[in-house]
């Protein structure tokens, strides 16, 4: 077949299994998303900012777990997505991010930029259009570095290829499966060992170990050594309603789980980097033997030295090592115990805590906790990045990590709405929660607020509004000096929402909660609950600025 390049572009989409798309259009893209959006079974989503595509994009892939595909145009269109690259590549989150670019000879052009450099920047991949007649095969390139290498790729068009015409042959990207790990070996034979010496395990699950499969596998050994089971913040919720559930392990443990993990002297780890947060800053991982399972050889050792690392998928290397120990016939643990079951039973975070609402405002804890409780429990939760985010992550539960959205591994605010109509796109029958401050919201969120209105999304946007930059404000407080200068006066949150064309609502006490609640349930569209807070009664949590 001859097509026109802009065709072949959104033709080899489709080939590939491209059913969601999020731009911004320009000169350098426009032909092609057009060309693209009146295909039948796609849907392209037009974000107010090319930082909004590029988020959009990360958020379906984190929800999706596949590539999110964004485009954008050349010059100040690409340098805007400069800081959701960073987060993609942090995230670890495979997207392909097309993008327009100047032609060769229109050097004069005002928005000519060495793209390349500034991508390579970043951190993400950069992968040039040869030729008109090589782009097809060019994407297919850009999508297969994507999903192995697990980080965002750009892949740069000249705009002058757009109207050549070129002949059409699909190249279908087609990922393996990966699922290897070794039956035997010493670091095998070791672990075992280790597993039979140890008297208080604790099983570690991360990112890597979703899924039915991995928390079946890692149940199962967990019973068979009596260990106890724990999440990384990734992987929250993996094991919810297990009895031996400590819960998320690291900075955000509960004061049982915390417990547990000083007591513990051995982790066994799947699928989890043991960064500094997970690891409470090395603290939960002294004296402790350590074994750490992950797919990637990288990632073992990458931020603290395992006692033995071993290569190989959560599930099939769990399954593994309890057939080594029913070979061997050792003995379960002992670590489980009536004592630890009824500890993690009677101990409730959503409970523990001084209400701390004034007259005027909510302590957020209980309007989460209520909002915890009135939401279908199948919702996604995203949250962005701010003083309120720990109390989110803890206060709102998901029926499994897969319907749990991390958009803060830049450290920045303002990324999750735009991560909440990603993962809304990857998950349409699911209603996502974003948990959100009014700083990120006026940052990075209000424009693509209204994204979410003009494509009808189910969104419900928590909004934890201290009128501040919160982070800011606690830095000053714990030194004794004057506040204001992080304070805002912000406008009116819930006006501002059905403005912008959704509903609107403002909580500030119990009564006002009770009735955002009666609002959610008859919700038609994207909704905003605007609740206040006090900045100087806020829970004590970390966050990054």
């Amino acid at each position: 077949m001859t097509m026109k390049v802009y065709e072949a572009l959104a033709k080899a989409l489709i080939d590939n299994g491209v059913a969601t798309l999020f731009g911004l259009i320009g000169d350098g893209n426009l032909f092609f998303v057009d060309h693209y959006a009146k295909e039948p079974d796609v849907r392209y989503i037009a974000a107010a900012s090319e930082a909004g595509a590029a988020l959009m994009a990360l958020g379906y892939a984190t929800a999706s777990q596949s590539v999110g595909v964004a485009t954008v145009t050349h010059g100040p269109a690409l340098t805007n997505t400069v800081s959701a690259l960073v987060e993609g590549v942090k995230g670890q989150l495979p997207i392909v991010l097309i993008c327009g670019d100047t032609a060769a000879l229109d050097s004069e052009n005002l928005q000519n930029v060495n793209q390349r450099d500034i991508v390579i920047a970043t951190g993400a991949g950069f992968e040039q259009a040869r030729a008109p007649e090589t782009v097809v095969a060019d994407f297919a390139k850009a999508l297969r570095r994507a999903i192995t290498e697990r980080r965002p790729i750009a892949f740069n068009v000249p705009v002058d290829f757009q109207w050549q015409d070129v002949g059409y042959t699909p190249v279908v990207v087609r990922s393996s499966e990966d699922r290897a790990y070794v039956p035997m070996s010493s670091d095998v034979e070791e672990a075992v060992g280790i597993i039979a010496a140890s008297r208080r395990p604790v099983i570690l699950a991360g990112r890597g170990a979703m899924g039915a499969e991995a928390r079946a596998a890692l149940i199962a050994l967990a019973e068979r050594t009596g260990a106890l089971l724990a999440t990384t913040l990734k992987a929250k919720d993996l094991f919810r309603g297990e009895p031996f559930n400590i819960g998320i392990m690291g900075t955000l443990s509960t004061p049982v789980a915390a417990d547990a993990l000083i007591e513990a002297d051995c982790i066994l780890s799947f699928g989890a980097s043991l960064n500094k947060w997970t690891s409470s800053a090395g603290s939960f991982l002294t004296g402790k033997r350590i074994i750490q399972c992950n797919l990637d050889p990288a990632a073992i050792g990458r931020h603290a030295v395992p006692t033995i690392g071993l290569v190989g998928d959560a599930a099939l290397t769990a399954d593994n090592l309890r057939h080594w120990l029913d070979e061997a016939e050792i003995e379960p643990s002992g670590f489980r115990s009536d004592e630890w079951r009824n500890r993690i039973a009677d101990y409730s975070s959503a409970t523990d805590f001084e209400d701390l609402s004034t007259d005027a405002t909510i302590d957020i804890r209980v309007a989460l906790a209520r909002f915890d409780q009135a939401i279908a429990p199948n919702r996604i939760l995203v949250s962005d990045g701010g003083r309120f985010m720990s109390t989110g992550f803890r206060m709102i539960g998901v029926g499994s990590p897969e319907n749990y959205v991390f958009g803060s591994s830049f450290g920045s605010i303002g990324f999750g709405t735009a991560f909440a109509i990603g993962a809304a796109c990857a998950k349409p029958d699911q209603p996502v929660v974003l948990v959100a401050g009014d700083g990120g919201f006026m940052l990075g969120g209000l424009n693509e607020f209204n994204t979410a209105v003009r494509h009808g999304l189910d969104l419900i946007v928590l909004l934890c509004n201290d009128s501040s930059y919160g982070a800011e404000h606690i830095q000053f407080l714990n030194r004794n000096l004057d506040p204001s200068i992080s304070l805002f006066n912000w406008p009116d949150f819930g006006p501002l929402a059905v403005a912008l064309g959704a509903e609107g609502v403002t909580v500030h006490d119990r009564q006002s909660l009770d009735a955002a609640i009666a609002r959610i349930d008859g919700r038609r569209g994207p909704i905003l609950v605007d609740i206040k807070c006090d900045p100087e009664r806020m829970p004590a949590g970390s966050s990054h600025r």
